[in-house]
Parts: C-alpha cells; structure tokens; sequence
C-alpha cells in the first residue's frame, strides 16, 4: 500500500494552511495513497499568543474539516499536530490525530517531549512556555499496519520508539518542523537511526521554508524503510512524497536480523541498575575510589555553531511555539 508525506509551508493565517493541508491530501489520493500524513503545526505557524488564542478541542473545525476530507478522499490520514485547546486555557497541548476514511477520529496523541532548547540560530525556542506535555504513548491499527505515534523532537529519545516497537508498532509517524540548523546534520540521521533499530517504516512529513519568529524549518519530509534506506523524500518547496509499505519486506528483515527478539536489556532493567547504582554510591564515602568523575559531556565546552545557511543569523528572539 502506498503511504504519502506531505510537506507544507504553514504561516499565521489558518484558512491558508488548511487549504494547502487539504490540496496535498488531494494530490497524494490521487496519486493512489491510502494513508497520508501532514506535518507538526500544519494548521498555524505563529507567534505563542496567536496559538493559544486560535487552539481548538478535539471536535474544533479544523480537524472536522479533516475529517471531511478523509471520508471524501477515501483515505487515512494524520493530522500532524495542531494546537488543542486544555481545560485551564492557560498552556495547549501539541496533539496529532490519526483519522479514518470514514472521517472518525481513530487515535489521539499528545507530545511528551518539548523543544526546549537554544540551537544557535538565534531564537530561543521555550515550547513548554506554552505547551502541556503528555504522558501517554500511542499505537493504532491502520491498513498498513500498527502505526506508532510521535511529534518532531520526541524523535531524539530513542527510548520512546522502543516502546513503541514492543507495543507492536511496525510503522512510526514523525510529523515535524525540525529547524534548518538542527535539521541538515541530524534530521535524516536520526530518521534512518530510529527505523533500523525499531526494525520500522518511518513516515516523516514536515515543515519546510521561512516561517513567522525568524525561524526556518528544513523540510525533507520522507519515508524510510526498515533497512535505513530512504524511499521517498521532498524536495525544497511544497510538496507530496509517496513509497510503498511492504509489510512482507518488514516480516523478512525482522526473520532474518531477529534484533527486536534478542535484547537483554530494557527500560525496566536500566532503571533498577541506575538505583542499584544510587544505593551503592550512598554508602561509599566521597573520599572512596568510586567517587564521581572530575569531567563529563555536560561540563565539556561544545563546538561553536554554524550559521544557517548563507551565513545569516536571525536576530535573537524567544520563541515559544512548537518547531523541532
């Protein structure tokens, strides 16, 4: 069956995006795509103000909107992640939806980890100024297999992916809007990283171009088997990415390199060797040979960061809305 990654150029005017969300979807059935998927903020590229006054529940005209175009479509799509609206109105949750092609809303996940971080592109990006976090992981059946869920930078916790795996995942959604100076080093990497260890299809759509806040977003939405080979990728630009999901391909790869069926460790494991660990140094005194070392990553200076493309840096700015 084939899958389809969508790679939008989202801005401040939510009409706009949608219409340019539902024109892909369009051209990706078309093209014979069962399943489609759209990337992170797909529905509004703005400023934290703007989001939160614009976030809409669940059952918001938005996704309604996508819903429609699903059953009309004949298709299964994600809605990548748009703002939802929580109870206190105070934060929103990043959500991504998982709809049917009855145009039913099939799963619902909420990003856990949040872009909290200073890449060197001079915006600071605070995403859990705005949004809430969620706690729970996701894995839904679609016609092309068990689909696990994921937003942008929970892609950098491979731990998450893991449990998706155990739970039976056989493709991962990663809708995005990695930032350029984060994306041309480490958004294929980590990509291609997360399918061969997870024995996975990755489905990746993202944001592409420059986008309110000085930030620019990398783009090169794709799909990625469960070698590590690239299927499909987006060139720069608006655009649809199409690859075949061979569920018979995935089922011979993990026959034929059974890595999932052999780990000895696992998250449980790594927790109580961390407390044993914790136990043991308690009852040490701090003059004892175990005592910790004089240097670690965190203490090491790190490299000084390239300037973005053409050498321009944006000037510096906080910015609270959800990219990476």
């Amino acid at each position: 069956m084939l899958a389809a990654v969508c790679q939008m150029t989202s801005g401040p005017d939510r009409a706009k995006n949608l219409a340019q969300a539902q024109e892909l979807l369009a051209r990706a059935a078309a093209r014979g795509a069962r399943f489609a998927a759209l990337p992170e903020n797909f529905e509004l590229m703005a400023s934290a103000e703007e989001k939160r006054a614009q976030a809409e529940p669940l059952d918001g005209p938005t996704l309604g909107a996508l819903c429609e175009t699903a059953r009309a479509l004949g298709i299964w799509l994600l809605a990548g992640s748009f703002a939802e609206r929580t109870e206190a109105g105070l934060l929103v949750r990043n959500t991504s939806a998982l709809v049917d092609d009855r145009g039913e809303i099939r799963a619902v996940y909420r990003k856990i980890h949040l872009f909290d971080v200073d890449v060197g592109d001079g915006v600071s990006y605070r995403e859990s100024d705005l949004v809430e976090p969620g706690s729970e992981t996701v894995v839904a059946p679609t016609p092309l297999g068990e689909l696990g869920l994921s937003i942008c930078y929970d892609l950098r916790f491979p731990e998450l992916y893991r449990r998706l795996s155990r739970a039976g995942a056989k493709l991962l959604a990663v809708p995005s809007a990695f930032t350029l100076m984060t994306g041309k080093d480490h958004w294929e990497l980590l990509l291609r990283a997360r399918a061969v260890e997870n024995q996975c299809y990755v489905v990746a759509p993202a944001q592409f171009g420059e986008q309110p806040g000085n930030r620019r977003t990398w783009g090169r939405s794709m799909i990625v088997d469960p070698w590590g080979t690239v299927l499909a990728c987006c060139p720069d630009g608006i655009g649809v990415a199409l690859a075949e999901i061979d569920l018979a391909a995935l089922e011979r790869i993990r026959r034929s390199l059974p890595a999932l069926e052999q780990r000895k460790l696992d998250l449980s494991s790594a927790s109580a060797a961390r407390q044993r660990h914790s136990e043991t140094a308690g009852n040490r005194s701090t003059s004892s040979i175990f005592s910790a070392p004089t240097s670690s990553m965190s203490s090491r200076s790190s490299p000084t960061a390239t300037p973005p493309e053409g050498g321009i840096r944006p000037t510096a700015s906080r910015n609270r809305s959800s990219s990476g």
